[in-house]
């Protein structure tokens, strides 16, 4: 026969074991996750041993101005850029760059604007209907993946942007199959990846040089081409594939560069 316990005993028993359990878990202290914040999709990949600057507005100065300055100009006639060639810009934002890169290449060339933003890509999308610019694609890309077509582009522009890039590993090397092969086996006729950025303190919307450049390496890319440029803007740096694309696992970061 079972013999069934008062309430008044049953219940202080209940609440010492809830004591005896949770009291050594009142002392231990919660070990901060450092990937809680990170997307599911770039943990593979090393987490920025930097700080990353918040996003700022798409519209960095106005068009007008920057025009007045020759940016753009000056710019796309530093990285190369011909008539027929297929393009990329990457937090292509309110267009500006989108625009000017369109008419440079002209009917034969190609030009895809891409923004992780999806109310900027509407309104880049009808500012391209707008303008008839009918050698531009719009696509919405990700923090950690821009999600280009591989082996298609002769030039992928990040400007005033990657200073915002939280997962450089993973971001820089999935965009490394859209460039470009070098089909040659001489001279390098592949595509490259220009950036156009500011030395200045992550805080501030910049990232000093040694710093991109080393991110850019450790990712196995090889800078072609550095001028600093402050009348534009910030500097200008040139970037080419070289080697076979490292594993998320053979990456090593790099340290803070101040």
């Amino acid at each position: 026969m079972t013999i069934m316990k008062p309430h008044h005993i049953v219940f202080p028993l209940m609440a010492l074991a809830a004591m005896v359990v949770t009291a050594p878990l009142a002392g231990c202290k919660r070990i901060p996750d450092e990937d809680a914040n990170r997307p599911e999709t770039a943990l593979a990949y090393p987490p920025a041993s930097r700080p990353v600057s918040d996003l700022a507005g798409n519209q960095w100065s106005t068009e007008t101005a920057r025009d007045k300055r020759g940016e753009a100009e000056e710019i796309m006639k530093a990285a190369g850029l011909k008539p027929g060639m297929t393009v990329a810009d990457i937090g292509a934002g309110e267009g500006y760059y989108t625009v000017r890169l369109a008419e440079r290449v002209g009917a034969e060339g190609r030009v895809l604007a891409q923004d992780i933003d999806e109310d900027v890509i509407k309104r880049l999308a009808d500012r391209v209907a707008r303008e008839e610019l009918n050698n531009v694609s719009i696509k919405l890309g990700a923090p950690d993946d821009p999600r280009l077509p591989e082996d298609s582009f002769d030039r992928i522009f990040l400007v005033h942007m990657y200073h915002e890039v939280r997962e450089p590993y993973a971001f820089l090397s999935r965009l490394r199959p859209s460039i470009r092969q070098d089909e040659d086996g001489g001279t390098y006729d592949g595509g490259e990846v220009i950036v156009v950025d500011v030395d200045r303190p992550f805080v501030q919307h910049g990232i000093p040089p040694k710093q991109l450049f080393c991110e850019f390496e450790a990712v196995g890319y090889q800078l072609i081409g550095y001028m600093e440029r402050p009348e534009l803007g910030g500097y200008f740096a040139r970037f080419r594939p070289v080697g076979k694309a490292l594993l998320p696992g053979k990456i090593k970061p790099c340290a803070l560069i101040e």
